[in-house]
């Protein structure tokens, strides 16, 4: 098989599963297909894209990479519009990353949706999903880019809103759909500017004019060109990737089903704008403003928002809020011109972050679809093999040495100390400080729900709702927990296997572009002495005793003195609001921002559409035809001394004008 149809089958494979299971498995087309059939399809197409980028993967660090056309869609004067393919290091390990956390989710889908009525169109619509995001990270140009980052997000839609018959899950998908369109419009322009001052759509001839661009202002400003358009880009990105003010969107999207937060917010969807940066390194490198508004924005996220999670009593929300600030740790990197780390972070945290989301799934089927970590406790005895992994998925996410989140995460903090850009002082401090949340707000669900009193019997019997919260919890199936034990394997040993040849050993050489003056990468490098020395030297740092400190007060306050947190809520109380109003964030888009369009759209209809349109050029026309026609009706007598009378009077008038203009 050919080079060019391999990377075909891969990002085609899922699309057929996706197809043939939604064509014919949901009653468009008929119900050829049944539950069984539907599964097998579906995971066999991404079975094969797994097997396929792994394959390409090894060929690429052989020194095997591609960057083709497959097929020209359409050309508009001497620009082609093509599909195309960019094979190199960062696109092989997002493949290879996508296709393995994409896998694992079809398998555990099995158990997890047994009982819904709409299997065969959930398997259809993640198969989709894997396809959609497969064609983003292996495009060459900006408009096949374009296209995989709105595809993703037309099908998290309909993912979010899978139960549709919820009013709660319709508003999610509304709110997820209509804020990524705030940030995919400065994606858009972002595209638009870079294609109008190169002529092309295709990275690579975009990437070598950037010095040329660099020299350019923003017509009528004296902003710098390549800042405008690197804001523009980053735009969309803080809209995709959940950044502030734009990432209001994620928690509520946890309406949806389970496997779907494991696959949208965790590996693939949500971490197409820090790719996207990645990407374009090239291009951002040249903007230090542009980089400086990224790592403040990420900083922010990093801490604000990982705060929220400490308050959450849902299980699935305490993870996605997690989510939101493991991506702003990633983008304060990408701000430090460590898109190396950045991009580490995003693969190493795919892997334990899709188990917390799994491992919180079977957690939800073990307590018979109660979400609350309030109704839990002293699950371990009950879910052994959910407990061990979740403890593992917990484990690298606090960034313990030896497990993958801690190499990652480590260099992240280190990036951000030794960054040259405004702001990243501010960014070392928040995600240090970051490190002392994540680990609290980690333990607070640890405990509750794994450890101490049960609390889901008496629960049961004050509320009678034997149906819910009936019987005692049981370890979920296998087809549950064996993704479960796949992906705990990469979350304790993929940093130490990867972190030197990742960020020390020239992985993404050629790829990812650094200047001389932003220096965190190669001062990190300087002090590189192998994993095992690192993750030693990781026992007598700050992040490691300040994420001991989250433990240790996650511990007293939920196990040992459990009146304590509720002292602080009281004593805290207006902190307390403001945090469980999400700092007014969603309050501020519902009464601020949706009055203004509101009114604006209001303004626009009923002075430029009714007033303007309608009113003038419309109706204003037709009157005036009609005035006109009022007019001259009189001079239409039919007596022929008017019309010998106009004559002559036209005669006089012209013979006047004649003899003024000759003399």
């Amino acid at each position: 098989m050919s080079s060019t149809s391999l990377y075909l089958v891969i990002a085609l494979a899922p699309l057929v599963g996706a197809l043939i299971t939604g064509l014919f498995g949901t009653g468009f087309l008929g119900r050829f297909i049944g539950r069984s059939a539907a599964h097998l399809i579906t995971i066999l197409g991404v079975l094969i894209s797994f097997v396929g980028s792994v394959v390409v993967l090894l060929q690429v660090l052989n020194g095997q990479t591609f960057d083709g056309t497959v097929y020209i869609w359409n050309a508009i004067g001497n620009v082609q519009i093509e599909i195309g393919f960019l094979i190199d290091s960062l696109s092989a390990m997002m493949m290879v990353v996508v296709t393995s956390v994409s896998l694992m989710v079809h398998i555990y889908t099995i158990g997890y949706m047994a009982d819904d009525p709409g299997y065969q169109r959930f398997f259809s619509y993640i198969s989709l999903f894997t396809f959609s995001m497969l064609m983003l990270v292996m495009s060459n140009n900006m408009l096949q880019l374009f296209f995989g980052w709105e595809a993703v997000g037309l099908v998290s839609y309909l993912l979010i809103g899978f139960w549709f018959k919820r009013p709660t899950a319709i508003f999610a998908n509304m709110k997820a759909f209509v804020i990524n369109r705030v940030g995919d419009f400065g994606f858009i322009l972002g595209i638009g500017l870079l294609f109008a001052y190169t002529g092309s759509m295709h990275y690579g001839q975009v990437f070598s004019q950037t010095e040329q661009l660099a020299g350019l202002a923003f017509p009528g400003t004296d902003w710098q060109l390549l800042t405008v358009a690197c804001i523009s880009l980053f735009i969309g990105a803080m809209g995709k990737s959940a950044q502030v003010p734009l990432h209001s969107w994620l928690p509520d999207s946890m309406e949806g089903p389970t496997p779907i937060s494991a696959l949208i917010h965790a590996a693939t969807m949500v971490t197409a704008g820090i790719f996207m940066v990645a990407r374009f390194s090239p291009v951002f490198e040249l903007s230090s403003t542009a980089l400086a508004f990224i790592i403040v924005i990420g900083a922010i996220g990093a801490l604000f928002l990982g705060i929220l999670g400490i308050i959450q009593n849902d299980i699935k929300r305490v993870v996605a809020y997690s989510t939101l600030s493991q991506l702003g740790y990633m983008t304060v990197a990408l701000g430090a011109s460590a898109y190396s780390a950045s991009v580490f972070h995003l693969m190493t945290h795919a892997f334990f972050k899709a188990l917390l989301f799994l491992a919180a799934g079977s957690v939800i089927i073990g307590m018979h679809h109660d979400q609350d970590i309030r109704n839990m406790g002293g699950l371990r005895k009950y879910m052994p093999i959910t407990w061990i992994t979740f403890l593992l998925g917990t484990l690298a996410l606090v960034g313990t040495p030896f497990f993958s989140g801690f190499y990652s995460k480590e260099h992240i903090i280190e990036a951000a100390g030794a960054a040259n850009v405004w702001g990243a002082t501010f960014a070392y401090y928040a995600v240090l400080i970051g490190v002392f949340v994540t680990s609290l707000y980690s333990f607070r669900v640890y405990f509750l729900v794994f450890h101490g009193k049960e609390r889901f019997d008496t629960h049961a019997k004050a509320s009678h709702d034997h149906d819910h919260h009936g019987g005692v919890p049981h370890e979920s199936p296998w087809v549950v927990t064996l993704p479960l034990v796949l992906l705990a394997i990469p979350s304790v040993v993929v940093g130490a296997w990867l972190v030197e040849p990742m960020l020390f050993g020239g992985f993404f050489d050629g790829v990812i572009s650094v200047l001389p003056e932003h220096p965190a990468m190669a001062e990190m490098a300087s002090h590189w002495h192998g994993w095992v020395a690192y993750a030693l030297h990781g026992f007598v740092t700050v992040p490691f005793w300040l994420m001991i400190a989250g433990l240790v007060v996650a511990w007293y306050c939920y196990m040992v003195n459990p009146a304590v947190p509720a002292a602080i809520r009281r004593r805290f109380s207006g902190v307390y609001k403001l945090l469980e109003n999400k700092y007014y964030a969603d309050w501020f888009n519902e009464q601020v921002l949706s009055r203004l369009a509101l009114a604006l759209g209001r303004g626009l209809w009923q002075g430029g559409d009714r007033g303007l349109i309608d009113g003038v050029i419309v109706n204003g026309s037709a009157r005036v035809v009609g005035w006109v026609a009022a007019i001259s009706r009189h001079l239409q007598s039919g007596f022929i001394y008017h019309y010998a009378f106009a004559m002559i009077i036209g005669i006089m008038a012209f013979l006047t004008f004649f003899v003024l203009t000759v003399y």
